[in-house]
């Protein structure tokens, strides 16, 4: 089943394939040339010919057969790696855009370093049993076969002695290579241990180097090099004994056959000329055999890799329509939602929510940490399915409408946003991709980080390294917000995104956010209650239901929770100030 998914995708490039094993099977057997030539030769030594010009012949012949095998050995090696890489290249498209189908839960639950591994390693591990294990197999069993025929025409016994040494030397290989395909998943696990070991600490220095838990964490890490390695180390200790006698046993073609073929000879049923052609030709029957059993490990490979990539293939995903549909407005709609990031969880996120966040106005979703604030910003961006209930979009069910159209009503900004390692100006534009500079630069001036942006000694075109790195909190926060302005969606969502800005840079970003959002449904969650004081609708949760919602004046008359979480905001300002 699982080499059926390579075949499924590599079919596409049939043609090339075939072509390559064409190339491939001419190229063997002109390297089979030489050896008819020196057997010719020598043949024609012993029956006392001398003619320059006939040695001179198989001379130009055997060079002919040498650079015929590598100039098409070079063709087959180029059209199948064309091929693979094409095959390798829809591969990781079809990974990539399964990940952006798929749930969120699905995709935080898994190690950070599984996918990476998967789609850059293990798929790019795919390149050699893709482009030469079916071209230089098949040639590396065919040409063998086809000169085994011809010794059979010469003596069939002698054709069958030439591979005494072939099935001895599998049955000794065997003793190692039939546990293969179960040593190289758990190959395939223990690296993956070791890069999600090693993710993780990178990720992870800074918080490591602040605690002083060098010395624990570079353990773990350590531990998982280690084990990585003694695996290895083991295999190949385990492996030592039979493939080393496998490697001396099967190319010694020549131990049987001298001693029988003289034994043949001298007893007058087998002549010298056919003696010496057969120990030639002997000699070039049996290294193509060897390299073609090389290949047994690429196929474990492929069937472990093949069962990762279908394990991703045939994951959950989020099941949305390809056509567009037409919305009615953009009220949002939460029609008694219960959800839970995994099944067997007993509390849910969100329990029994009922909520209307009409079109054109500013609500907002307050509470404390984790009452499912967050949950419904990203339940209305289609990054779950509910499990009870539904979400509408201006009437239209999140789940009825496709994830490009639904992306694209909807302009989300977190308190922790993500920036590729690019430039300024290309993340910012990220927001949409046909932007021109001068929309970029704009966006920025009305978030508040073009004054920033532009003190930097290359600009808007600073490289802002791996996840932002090299920028601030706050910095990052505008950036992220300068994309979401660019982007110019009908729907706005900020999850805490003045959480790192300065009460400085705040304010500017206020000012922007309003000028933002005329016209426009605004979703805003926040702590800092003196930010939301002047939304339209306030919502105030409470350990995944709705407690009570209002506007700021209604709620400091009867909602208790929102009184307390108001006082305590209040002392916390006046702390600051003092």
């Amino acid at each position: 089943m699982n080499r059926k998914l390579i075949i499924k995708f590599a079919a596409a490039y049939k043609s090339r394939y075939i072509c390559s094993v064409i190339c491939a099977v001419i190229s063997e057997i002109l390297g089979m040339v030489p050896y008819f030539a020196v057997a010719a030769m020598i043949t024609a030594l012993l029956a006392g010919k001398s003619e320059v010009l006939f040695f001179l012949g198989w001379c130009l012949a055997a060079a002919g057969g040498y650079i015929g095998k590598g100039l098409f050995s070079g063709i087959s090696t180029s059209i199948s790696h064309e091929a693979t890489f094409r095959t390798m290249k829809q591969l990781r498209r079809q990974l990539i855009a399964k990940l952006s189908r798929m749930p969120m839960g699905n995709l935080l639950n898994t190690p950070s370093g599984y996918y990476k591994d998967v789609i850059a390693d293990r798929v790019e591990g795919m390149e050699t049993p893709l482009a030469h294990l079916l071209p230089e197999l098949i040639a590396n069993i065919l040409v063998p076969l086809m000169m085994l025929i011809y010794l059979i025409t010469i003596d069939w016994r002698m054709a069958l002695i030439t591979l005494v040494t072939v099935p001895v030397g599998l049955i000794v290989m065997r003793t190692t290579m039939g546990s293969y395909q179960e040593k190289y998943e758990g190959s395939v696990r223990v690296s993956n241990e070791m890069t999600n070991a090693i993710v993780e600490y990178m990720g992870g220095i800074e918080v490591i180097k602040a605690f002083s838990q060098s010395a624990r964490s570079y353990a773990k890490y350590s531990d998982a090099v280690k084990d990585n390695a003694a695996y290895f180390y083991n295999w190949m200790k385990s492996a030592q004994w039979g493939m080393s006698c496998y490697t001396a046993i099967t190319p010694t073609v020549l131990l049987p056959v001298l001693p029988i073929g003289y034994v043949f000879y001298i007893n007058g049923s087998l002549t010298a000329a056919e003696l010496v052609t057969v120990i030639v030709l002997a000699m070039g029957v049996v290294g193509p055999l060897i390299t073609a059993s090389n290949y047994v490990d690429n196929m474990a490979r492929v069937s472990t890799v093949a069962g990762q990539i279908q394990d991703i293939l045939t994951g959950p995903e989020l099941v949305r329509p390809e056509k567009p549909v037409e919305l009615a407005g953009r009220d949002i709609i939460f029609d008694d939602v219960t959800f839970s990031y995994q099944a067997d969880q007993e509390e849910a996120a969100l329990e029994h929510v009922s909520l209307k966040i009409p079109q054109g106005t500013v609500t907002a979703l307050t509470g404390p940490s984790g009452s499912g604030k967050s949950t419904m910003a990203k339940l209305i961006s289609g990054f779950w399915d509910v499990n009870q209930g539904n979400i509408l979009i201006g009437g239209q069910n999140v789940q009825d409408i496709p994830q490009k159209q639904l992306s694209d009503q909807i302009a989300y900004v977190s308190q922790d946003n993500y920036l590729f390692d690019d430039t300024i100006r290309e993340n910012i534009r990220m927001g949409r991709s046909g932007a021109t500079d001068q929309e970029v630069e704009q966006a920025a001036k009305d978030a508040g980080c073009d004054k920033f942006i532009r003190s930097l000694e290359k600009g808007y075109d600073t490289v802002v390294g791996g996840a932002g790195g090299h920028l601030s909190g706050g910095e990052r926060q505008r950036i992220a917000i300068a994309r979401a302005m660019l982007k110019n969606a009908p729907v706005i969502i900020l999850d805490e995104a003045t959480a790192y800005v300065d009460p400085e840079n705040e304010a500017v970003i206020q000012e922007a956010v309003s000028r933002l959002v005329a016209g426009k449904t605004l979703l805003v969650i926040a702590h800092r209650l003196s930010t939301i004081t002047d939304a339209d609708q306030i919502v105030v949760m409470n350990a995944g239901k709705v407690s009570d919602s209002g506007s700021h004046e209604e709620l400091l008359e009867k909602s208790e929770l929102y009184q307390h979480m108001w006082q305590a905001h209040i002392g916390a300002k006046d702390g600051e100030e003092l």
